[in-house]
């Protein structure tokens, strides 16, 4: 596992209420895998901003919907939870759809994908400028756009993909239409981070995993498949600025998971899918980063208040209760074909989200 700054926990609070979480970006994938993996956000969080990177993808409203419906339907009876959808970009994308279904409650935001930058983004953007009427729409109507921000240029560094995708695509686009709401989603960098700090209408998620684990982790004792993701894990010094801004309590910063559900042997095979699983225990996984940065009592504004603010939505009223009790990971989440390995599988955490 990664290298972690331990503090000493003495005077740490045995329990820990805060308003709801929300989960502002998380992969359910369909049939049989999405009916094992939603449930588990839907215990966690009251609302999830759900991904479209299906096969085939979800570029429309009716498609999303369609999607939203089957989410609903893998719930256990009871459940509140509300999944926010988002429409996949492509070349191809109508301004006219995007605005329809954002003024329907269809869409909640767009999310553009670089073509072949990570799992199912083969139909994603080619070039910025043939999706510029549908971005110049949403600047005009306040919708928001989710950005996996990597270049695909073969050229460049796997690990200095998010830093060139800064320089050349977001920062030049954001000069161009600066009312553009945008979320710089799963960001790694320190770069990424001054990029947000210092900007207006751009926030960034932050995945708890990368709050964890450095590119050291996934060569640990050889390579460590359950462990490689997009964007993959950075050096130290990058680990430290996300740490450091996710519990600085600056709005700009909110929780995200990524978490990225794939069958054990789609992990551990010779060209293994990008993606880790965080749903089951991600509250308890963020609240050790908060305690360990003696930051408890910013916990609640990363996880339940700055997401809703940037959205343009309320925070939840309901409460929830995390425990200083021991929570072991399990190795895997469910059976067979469609066993998960979730993150720091076969661990203890020191945090358990009460019933």
């Amino acid at each position: 596992m990664g290298i972690l700054r331990v503090r000493d926990m003495a005077d740490s609070p045995d329990t820990i209420t805060i308003r709801r979480p929300d989960d502002w970006h998380v992969h359910f994938r369909e049939r049989a895998m999405l009916a094992q993996v939603a449930p588990l956000t839907a215990r966690q969080f009251g609302r999830a901003i759900v991904m479209p990177n299906l096969v085939p993808p979800a570029t429309t409203a009716a498609a999303a919907e369609a999607y939203r419906e089957r989410i609903m339907a893998a719930l256990p009876d009871g459940a509140e939870f509300t999944p926010l959808m988002t429409c996949y970009l492509t070349d191809s994308t109508d301004p006219g759809e995007i605005a329809g279904g954002f003024g329907d409650g269809a869409f909640t935001a767009v999310k553009l994908y670089p073509a072949h930058a990570t799992t199912h983004s083969a139909h994603g953007v080619t070039d910025i400028d043939r999706v510029m009427p549908v971005l110049e729409r949403m600047a005009a109507i306040g919708m928001p756009l989710l950005i996996h921000g990597e270049v695909t240029d073969p050229a460049v560094d796997v690990f200095d993909r998010e830093a060139v995708f800064v320089e050349r695509i977001l920062d030049p686009l954001r000069r161009r239409l600066p009312e553009l709401r945008i979320v710089l989603e799963h960001v790694t960098t320190d770069k990424a981070v001054a990029y947000v700090e210092a900007g207006s209408n751009i926030a960034a998620t932050i995945t708890v995993h990368h709050l964890q684990i450095n590119r050291n982790a996934l060569f640990q004792g050889g390579i460590r498949p359950h462990l490689y993701c997009l964007p993959i894990a950075k050096r130290e010094k990058h680990r430290l600025a996300l740490r450091r801004a996710a519990t600085s309590g600056n709005p700009a910063f909110f929780l995200g998971t990524d978490s990225a559900p794939h069958a054990i042997p789609t992990k551990e095979t010779a060209c293994g899918c990008a993606g880790i699983f965080t749903a089951a225990t991600a509250l308890e996984l963020y609240a050790e980063v908060f305690e360990e940065e003696d930051a408890l009592d910013r916990l609640e504004a990363f996880a339940s208040l700055n997401g809703p603010r940037f959205y343009r939505l309320p925070a939840n009223e309901p409460r929830i209760t995390l425990r200083r009790q021991p929570t072991p990971v399990p190795d895997r989440i469910g059976d067979g074909d469609l066993a998960i390995a979730p993150f720091r599988a076969g661990e203890t955490l020191r945090w358990r989200l009460a019933d």
